[in-house]
């Protein structure tokens, strides 16, 4: 027998249309199933990774790499901080702010917010929310004007717009000889933001910090201190290293201990969605099983010519592992292509959905980003599609040893 003949036979039994119309079928299924299975989890991959980079982007956009702050809520000697930060070669950038709580009401609609005063200039440089302004700019957050920048969630909530009055009410009140009466003033909205997520865009604010500290009485205190450095990863060491040499006492955070859980969902999540879509993949492979079975038994004279021209056991082994394997490849490969392209377009893809039937598929309130992102990793693809083969090709053993022990005379008895 010439050598190689084997891999030639199995590419014709798969090529070749099997008198047994329910065995091409489930030949046919059997590839379908790896290439759905192998598409989808590459697809769920790639949108796991995407929400991992748009959340902490977005994060780091809004949410500076590591904050100092008050032990009671105020820093009374923030300039002798932002020295020490400012000779620390591994923090890039420093700016200060200050945080409080406030109720802003238009006409009949009022709203909950976190007011942040910020210096405009320096707010740039620690945080990334100059880039995400839709409407005006930061740099319209003068001292004594009073203006205030709302997210978009937030000022549709309002129903306000650029231009438009809001009263800020605070809970802090003045006492006068008819009671207590909450403190107010009146702020003028001068820009909107989005940065996609619902948190800052519907509960966020930013003032001058000039106002925020007339507005909450802080004189020259401020709330704290916003770091950006140069390695995010180092952020917890680097802001410890610059709290260390205050003579105040202080509390430190930063983004990893701010917004852990985030990412420790993620995470979780991901394991757990490819071992059950892995699971999905064993199944299509192992419908090369049934395969394969049925195959044999189809192909039983077919075994027996070979065996008494003089194939041996292991050349009918080999037989049915090529066509068992061509399955898979042909399966996992058609997955892949399909994953590979619905991934890098699914945005596209499910922005044209949304438009055309008019819904929204994640609602920004429960899901913190309002898009469908998607990251394809180049990993992710070789173990899925390898993990796809390994399980295409150890399902085809069985069928093979069955195929490779059949007695040419048994098989030719009826014949």
């Amino acid at each position: 027998m010439s050598k190689g003949f084997e891999y030639w036979v199995g590419n014709r039994y798969v090529r070749s249309r099997s008198n047994n119309s329910f065995v091409s079928l489930i030949s046919a299924i059997s590839m379908l199933g790896i290439a759905i299975a192998v598409m989808v989890l590459i697809v769920v991959m790639s949108v796991v990774n995407g929400f991992e980079r748009e959340l902490k982007d977005r994060l780091l956009a809004m949410t500076a790499h590591a904050v100092i702050e008050g032990s009671d809520g105020r820093l009374t000697n923030s300039s002798e901080l932002i020295d020490i930060a400012g000779k620390n070669s591994r923090v890039a950038a420093v700016a200060p702010y200050v945080d409080g709580q406030a109720l802003l009401v238009f006409e009949m609609q009022l709203s909950g917010t976190e007011l942040r005063g910020i210096d405009p200039s320096l707010e740039s440089t620690v945080s990334g929310v100059g880039g995400v302004m839709q409407t005006g700019s930061l740099d319209e957050l003068t001292p004594g004007d009073f203006n205030v920048v709302l997210g978009v969630e937030l000022a549709e909530a309002l129903k306000v717009g650029v231009g438009d009055k809001v009263t800020v009410i605070l809970a802090e009140g003045i006492v006068t000889p008819a009671g207590v009466v909450p403190r107010t003033k009146r702020f003028t909205v001068s820009g909107l933001y989005r940065v996609g997520m619902y948190e800052f865009d519907r509960r966020l604010a930013f003032i001058n910090i000039s106002d925020a500290q007339k507005l909450y009485r802080l004189r020259d205190a401020i709330s704290g201190l916003r770091l950006k450095v140069n390695e995010i990863y180092e952020a917890p060491a680097i802001v410890r290293e610059v709290a260390m040499q205050s003579s105040e006492l202080v509390l430190v955070s930063d983004w990893t201990r701010r917004h852990v859980n985030f990412f420790r969902s993620i995470q979780i999540t991901k394991s757990i969605l490819f071992v059950i879509l892995l699971m999905v993949v064993a199944v299509a492979a192992f419908n090369i099983v049934s395969t394969l079975v049925m195959v044999v038994k189809d192909k039983q004279s077919d075994i027996a010519i070979l065996r008494t021209i003089g194939a041996r056991p292991m050349s009918i082994l080999k037989i049915f592992v090529t066509q068992g394997s061509i399955v898979g490849v042909v399966g996992t490969f058609v997955g892949v292509v399909c994953g590979v392209l619905l991934a890098l377009n699914l945005e596209s893809i499910i922005g044209g959905l949304e438009s055309v039937l008019g819904i929204k598929f994640l609602a920004a309130d429960v899901y913190f980003i309002s898009d469908l992102p998607s990251e394809l990793k180049s990993s992710d693809v070789v173990l899925i599609a390898a993990i796809a083969l390994v399980l295409a090709l150890i399902s085809t053993l069985y069928p093979a040893w069955v195929a490779a022990k059949t007695a040419p005379a048994e098989a030719l008895r009826y014949d």
